[in-house]
Order: C-alpha cells, then structure tokens, then sequence
C-alpha cells in the first residue's frame, strides 16, 4: 500500500471505531459535537463528525482525535488499533503485524531482551511504569493490613484475637517494606532528575522525611 493508501486506510480505521465507540454510548452526534465543546474544542461539529464517519474528512488532528476519545470515554490508543475484532493491523505504511503488538509499541510496552539504556526515552517511561506498579503493590499491602487489624481488633475471642494480631503484624511488615522500597525508589528518580507523581492521599506520608512507614492507625 501507498503513503497515501495507507493513511486514508488508517484515518478510515479510526472513524469506523469512533462511530463504533459513539453508537455503543448511545451517543447522538450532535451530542458528541457538544461534548468537544464543553471539554474547550469547539472545532469538532457535529457536521465534521459526520464527513469523518462518512469517509469524505481524511484527515482528524491530534487535537481533535484525543478530545472526541475522551467525550466517548475510549482509552485513545483503542480508537487506533482494532484489538479483538482484528488479528493483525498495517501499523505503519507497508508494516502489518498483530494488533497487540502494534499496540504495545505505540504505547512503549514491546518487550526487550535487555533494560532500556539509562537516560533513554523508553528507559523514562519504564521507570515510571516500575514507580506505578511499587505504588499498587504498597496501597494493596497497607488496605490488607488495615483491614487484618480491624478484624483482630473487633474480634471478642480472646485467643482468636491474638492469633488475628499475630498475623496483622506480619500483613503490617510487608506493608512497611513496600512502602520503604517506594519511598527508596522515588528518591532514586529525583536523583536521576525525574519529578516522581503525586502519591495517592494514602501513602502520602512517603515522602514526609523522618516519617516511620507503620500502618499504626490514629483513630
């Protein structure tokens, strides 16, 4: 296929899943058109939307692709690869593979047989997924302790109540090495030069200095 042929095939790909997306939320265009404009891009009408889904509008700017993928609540890497209903896509022109692993490489998640070298852009975005993954890992760890000491806590049965405590205090040392490991973690990236995310209102006593990671509740 031709530059051409395939950017008219790709830009054709993404309207069919658009109208897909819009039609599934029960979606009217007129409503989609207002819904840009409400969210600041009034440049999508509905009168545009419609050339798009007809195939005669070749062309969506980057502006307009990821404002209509919000309105219509589609992650926008699903609006440009058919994952499930097509086994393979022409990624780039004369380039057909799987539509997962067209995926995986647009959003920088193919698989690598070593780490990414430091400083590159993947090696950033690895990081950040690595962060990303220490932060659910310490949030899931500290919610199971809270909960096992709750338990304990309610429990009458005196006997029972130790064994409960016993085991809270083991879910409650997990979760202080998650939360260390974290807070390790995210001083690595600032000396790196990388601005870490926001924490979640949970774990945000990580990053107070001299704060103990405990799970030892206030109330």
């Amino acid at each position: 296929m031709t530059h051409d042929g395939w950017a008219a095939a790709f830009t054709a790909r993404v309207a069919q899943a658009i109208r897909e997306a819009r039609k599934a939320a029960g979606l009217t265009m007129g409503e989609v058109a207002q819904g840009c404009a409400d969210r600041g891009l009034a440049e999508v009408t509905e009168h545009s939307l419609k050339n798009l889904e007809l195939g005669r509008k070749s062309s969506l700017t980057i502006a307009d692709f990821v404002v209509l993928a919000d309105m219509l609540g589609v992650p926008p890497v699903l609006l440009l690869f058919p994952l499930g209903t097509s086994p393979t896509v022409e990624a780039l022109p004369g380039r057909t593979t799987s539509t997962w692993d067209a995926l995986a490489w647009f959003t920088g998640e193919t698989p690598q047989d070593e780490p990414a070298s430091e400083g590159t852009a993947r090696d950033v975005l690895d990081r950040f997924r690595q962060h990303n993954d220490l932060v659910a890992a310490a949030t899931t760890s500290y919610a199971l302790a809270r909960e096992r000491r709750r338990t304990a806590s309610t429990t009458l049965d005196r006997t029972r109540r130790a064994t409960l405590l016993q085991r809270a205090e083991g879910y409650e040392e997990h979760a202080f090495e998650d939360a260390q490991e974290l807070r390790t973690y995210r001083e690595r990236m600032r000396r790196r030069g990388l601005t870490p995310p926001g924490l979640p209102d949970e774990l945000a006593f990580v990053d107070q200095p001299g704060t103990p990671t405990t799970t030892t509740e206030s109330e």
